[in-house]
């Protein structure tokens, strides 16, 4: 297992793993439709997306912790 120190970099791998594969698909099939070539160009797509993604979580993760508490009531 992984230690709970890298909770944070476990945390944005699956976000970013999760949220590219889902918005790279849908934003696939929004510019090409269901082509026979899909599969292809979404995997194209999503390598691409996990790449910007991954530090990008990682970066402003932080940031939206802090908004989120300031709009959270304790």
């Amino acid at each position: 297992m992984i230690s709970a120190k890298h909770q944070h970099l476990v945390f944005a791998f699956f976000m970013a793993l999760l949220m590219s594969c889902l918005m790279s698909f849908v934003i696939t099939i929004f510019n090409v439709g269901f082509t026979d070539n899909l599969l292809t160009l979404w995997l194209q797509a999503w390598s691409f997306a996990f790449i910007v993604a991954f530090p990008a979580v990682v970066t402003v993760a932080p940031l939206v912790k802090k908004l989120t508490a300031a709009v959270i009531k304790h």
